[in-house]
């Protein structure tokens, strides 16, 4: 089981994974409009997740994690694209894809949680 903190050094370390990958981007058409793309999912994964660190409620907590859960998918998405048009081969990015995942798992388990940790409290 993963800290709050170690999660959030976990999700910084991404975004700055995807920082680098964008960095070395081909300066083409289809390079400049996955990363931009990329570029803001993939660092909102970790401002999100510091965000629900910080909820003032449950709900609050469930919604922002919510919030990560589907930027860190969209992530895996860009991830898989360039693959696809061949920007990068996948074992060129294979840790990277495997991290996107891996990071919508915990969020998805982590809100699962969250929920139903809320409707036991209200019983």
């Amino acid at each position: 089981m993963m800290t709050a903190a170690e999660l959030k050094n976990r999700t910084k370390k991404f975004a700055a994974d995807i920082v680098r990958l964008v960095d070395d981007m081909p300066n083409s058409v289809k390079g400049r409009a996955i990363a931009n793309q990329i570029i803001r999912s993939g660092t909102s994964v970790a401002a999100n997740y510091r965000a629900a660190c910080r909820a003032r409620s449950r709900a609050e907590f469930v919604a922002k994690i919510g919030v990560v859960e589907e930027e860190a998918d969209e992530t895996a998405f860009w991830l898989e694209l360039i693959i696809d048009v061949n920007i990068r081969t996948e074992k060129q990015i294979a840790s990277l894809l495997a991290e996107a995942c891996e990071l919508v798992a915990i969020m998805a388990a982590s809100r699962k949680s969250a929920v139903a940790n809320r409707q036991s409290a209200i019983r």
